[in-house]
């Protein structure tokens, strides 16, 4: 791992470092730049706007991003919307539990249960005007109430209420979850504009480039210049060209590199493209350890904001305070049939308080502080905010609440660091929870994770 980031550097200066600063002049630069997508069908009113985190999404006429709830298989059952029928996000307030996640019995009240909203108060579905049509992938599919709602790919279709602004993505995440984990919803979008052969995946560090054959990372060499590849004989057979077929067609951000008369090897932004033979697992950032080699990132995830560090661990790199203690985030899902997250601030703490401090606030402080915003600091993007928390309650408090806290947010909801950690790159608390934090617990903000694979999963 490079030295600035077991010096605990700041964040996005390694990671601009990672990208091409500070690079010879004669070498290739993947700084900058959104992702680009296929355009395609799709009815009057929808859109696709760039996001910060999930690249280009779909959204209805407000702004607001699409989600789908795809059915999953659960321990003890399934939940979601099944492929091509109707929606399972029903208008009444579930009060019990379902069951479907081991060794939870059905049938058990739920926390604050007199105080839950129905899924479609929080999940509103995408209605269809009438006399709409079916497009490409685009259907209907009719709701219990005679409603036409708008499908993607036979998938139902559905807004956030935590999506306050346009672009927003607060609601769930393109990053798949583990196996033990509740049907978290996912934002839809068009395909990725990338070659046959390659696909894009989500991590936390961005939208980081693979193959579809294993979902090898790809990345791209310093000593390469702009089309032009200097990695021959004992360097491809480490670093494997990846190739592209005699009759590609350059187009955007994606070129060739003639390697020898009739052989063809992809570039992206100028950068001749590779895969690592040593690579350990799929999705991995194993190579970024040999010097001048990086992973490629169709786009990068903003940086975080000024103070925030990064520090190796024994299983990879996370993201820590300016003290070099590990950031952890919080997950929760209700094992209801809906499915409702539970770790956003104006959910239930039921859960949380149980997780952090045996259900009091004081110990949950304790063990899981939260990392204050100093005053007058704004957040540095959409993907990172400030909140005011009320610490007794664990919900966000009105301005000017005596006891409120300035708290930094990931995706709205607080970040915290774990008392028991006592060294930069302890990460006592990563996956402390249950079903090793899926369900119901904190997981350490992997910027890269050697070891369990969680920035992956």
């Amino acid at each position: 791992m490079s030295g600035a980031l077991r010096q605990g550097a700041l964040l996005f200066t390694a990671l601009c470092a990672a990208s091409g600063a500070g690079r010879a002049e004669a070498g290739v630069s993947l700084r900058g730049g959104t992702e680009s997508y296929l355009e395609v069908p799709m009815p009057p009113g929808i859109h696709v706007q760039p996001t910060e985190l999930d690249g280009p999404v779909f959204t209805d006429a407000n702004g607001h991003t699409l989600y789908v709830w795809k059915q999953k298989e659960l321990r003890n059952g399934y939940a979601g919307d099944p492929k091509g029928s109707a929606s399972n996000c029903g208008g009444t307030p579930e009060v019990t539990n379902a069951g479907l996640m081991s060794p939870y019995p059905p049938g058990l009240i739920l926390p604050d249960a007199d105080q839950r909203a129905a899924c479609a108060q929080l999940w509103p579905p995408l209605l269809a005007p009438a006399g709409a049509k079916a497009v490409g992938k685009w259907t209907l599919i009719p709701r219990q109430d005679g409603a036409q709602q708008w499908a993607w790919d036979g998938q139902p279709i559905y807004t956030s209420v935590l999506d306050r602004r346009p672009r927003d993505v607060l609601g769930g995440s393109s990053r798949p979850s583990g196996g033990d984990s509740p049907v978290f919803r996912q934002p839809i979008g068009p395909p990725p504009d990338v070659p046959p052969g390659l696909a894009v995946h989500t991590v936390n560090r961005g939208r980081m480039l693979t193959t579809v054959e294993g979902s090898w990372a790809v990345y791209y060499s310093e000593a390469d210049a702009p089309g032009r590849s200097n990695c021959n004989a004992q360097c491809a057979q480490t670093w494997e060209p990846v190739m592209a077929p005699q009759s590609v067609h350059p187009h955007g951000d994606w070129s060739v590199v003639e390697r020898s008369p009739g052989v063809f090897q992809w570039a992206f932004r100028g950068a001749p493209l590779y895969s690592y033979a040593p690579e350990h697992r799929p999705r991995g950032q194993s190579g970024n350890d040999v010097p001048g080699w990086h992973n490629v990132f169709t786009q990068e995830a903003p940086p975080p904001p000024g103070g925030f560090t990064m520090q190796d661990t024994t299983a990879g790199e996370v993201l820590a305070d300016a003290r070099g203690r590990t950031i952890y985030t919080y997950r929760c899902g209700d094992d209801a049939a809906d499915q409702l997250s539970c770790d956003y601030p104006d959910t239930t703490q039921a859960y949380r308080l149980a997780m952090c401090g045996g259900g009091d606030p004081v110990s949950c402080q304790k063990n899981f502080p939260y990392v204050p915003a100093a005053a007058g600091v704004k957040g540095s993007s959409r993907s990172w905010s400030v909140v005011l928390i009320d610490p007794a309650t664990g919900h966000f408090a009105a301005a000017g609440t005596a006891q409120a806290l300035r708290v930094w947010a990931y995706r709205g909801r607080p970040v915290y660091t774990y008392a028991g950690d006592e060294r930069p790159g302890d990460i006592n608390a990563d996956s402390h929870g249950e079903f090793r934090g899926q369900r119901d617990g904190y997981k350490a903000f992997w910027l890269r994770d050697d070891l369990f694979g969680q920035d992956a999963d």
